[in-house]
């Protein structure tokens, strides 16, 4: 067999070419520095996405700078970014439109990354209709698989979804992620476990080691059809292979651009240790990121109508009660601005730790090709208003133009999805519920 060597292969055609040959797609990663092989697109900066949720709403006056443009202050819930001001967007007047069945809560969190309805269902909450889980992949994992689906853009989770006092219980409340219609993904809210999944040896040398095996032999065939100079570079990775088996044999090797964080051992994985566990998932994240384990990720913080006592703050009644006072209740309103101010921290925390660590082999800092989506299940909490979501976007990641403040006219945040998926290339025509993609992306580039 011969290659045609003026007609770059791309991934599907690498496939059949594996194909014909009865081999494993198995080998594919393997072959892309081959020039056979190449992927016939310039090689480009990495481009990072998080999604961050925090529920109950928030305190708008207290959230939304009063002007437009680039000349905004921050009031005082986002003052914590400073810092970033220049890299961070805020987008007033994006609303969740989705109905059906569910109450507001359960909407404003199972639709929201969804963009579409919840299927019916025995789940009551509210004075609403019941409902189930929702209808439609989320968009993080529509990116993930759009990633994945790309050698030169695959990693070996795809994504990683956190939670911070998440409770452990499965129902839409409790839920964002969707990896399809009727299948809810749920947070890892245990940071020991995380650092398991992440950095644990035992199980990953036994699979990874079968795998080699296979793909060892599929090399050698694959090398009996290609030209001396190929034939040579593709050596050159079958002794890569070698050397992945010798190093998933020794235990104490990692090959890790960055040395896994330590964490605080014995921190209590209950109410009183959100901020510790906060912590410990962002640098668990950051640190992911830095050695290439995944380029999509969430973190959930606690869960629709969720009960946290921020204690650590001062405030000892539980968010979601706070969060139906009304407005004229100024200690009440003074406590969720506490709050929201508080999360807002942690935003810029994880800001500051992805701003820390210089791109691997590439230009700038994690966060210049990071873009970090702060959401919210409810546009104001005693209101319970899908309306005017909070939404606030920190980082370069996606190419949209920061350090301003865009004001929209009550449009459906399936557009803003849209925009995300259009910026990692992945133009899709619609996503989420068909009635709210008519506009196509958010002009934010």
């Amino acid at each position: 067999m011969t290659i045609n060597r003026d007609v770059p292969m791309n991934a599907t055609t690498r496939r059949q070419f594996l194909q014909r040959l009865g081999l494993s797609a198995a080998v594919l990663p393997f072959l892309p520095a081959l020039p056979s092989f190449a992927q016939g697109t310039s090689s480009t900066r990495p481009q990072r996405l998080i999604f961050m949720f925090t529920p109950n709403g928030t305190v708008p006056a207290d959230f939304w700078p009063d002007q437009t443009g680039a000349d905004f202050q921050f009031k005082r819930i986002l003052e914590p970014l400073a810092p970033f001001k220049n890299r961070t967007l805020t987008l007033k007047g994006i609303s969740n439109k989705i109905r059906g069945d569910g109450d507001g809560h359960m909407r404003g969190i199972s639709c929201l990354l969804t963009a579409d309805e919840l299927f019916p269902g025995n789940i009551q909450g509210g004075s609403d209709k019941p409902a189930g889980w929702a209808r439609n992949i989320s968009i993080d994992q529509e990116v993930k698989n759009f990633l994945q689906a790309n050698p030169a853009t695959a990693t070996r989770f795809g994504s990683l979804e956190l939670g911070v006092g998440v409770p452990n219980r499965a129902d839409p409340w409790t839920r964002k992620v969707y990896g399809g219609p009727n299948q809810p993904l749920a947070p890892l809210s245990d940071p020991y476990a995380v650092f398991e999944k992440l950095y644990g040896q035992m199980k990953d040398r036994e699979h990874l080691g079968s795998v080699l095996d296979e793909v060892r032999d599929d090399l050698r065939v694959v090398g009996s059809h290609l030209g001396s100079e190929e034939r040579t570079l593709l050596e050159q990775h079958a002794q890569f292979v070698r050397e992945m088996e010798t190093d998933l044999k020794s235990a104490e090797t990692t090959r890790l651009l960055f040395p896994p964080p330590v964490l605080e051992p014995g921190v209590a994985l209950d109410n009183d240790g959100i901020p510790k566990i906060s912590t410990m998932q962002t640098d668990l994240l950051v640190n992911a990121f830095a050695n290439g384990f995944a380029r999509v990720a969430s973190l959930q913080f606690t869960n629709s109508v969720g009960q946290a006592r921020m204690r650590w703050l001062g405030v000892d009644e539980g968010h979601h009660g706070l969060s139906h006072e009304p407005d004229d209740n100024r200690k009440a309103q003074e406590e969720l601005v506490k709050i929201n101010t508080w999360f807002c921290q942690q935003l810029a925390e994880l800001a500051r730790k992805l701003d820390a660590i210089p791109e691997p082999g590439g230009e700038g800092t994690l966060l210049d090709n990071t873009t970090i989506v702060w959401a919210n299940e409810l546009g104001k909490g005693n209101s319970h208003t899908l309306d005017n979501i909070p939404f606030c976007l920190v980082g370069g990641g996606l190419g949209f133009k920061a350090g301003q403040a865009l004001q929209f006219d009550n449009v459906p945040h399936n557009r803003l999805w849209l925009s995300i998926a259009h910026a990692f290339g992945h133009h899709l025509p619609t996503f989420g519920h068909k009635d709210h993609s008519a506009g196509g992306p958010l002009a934010l580039t």
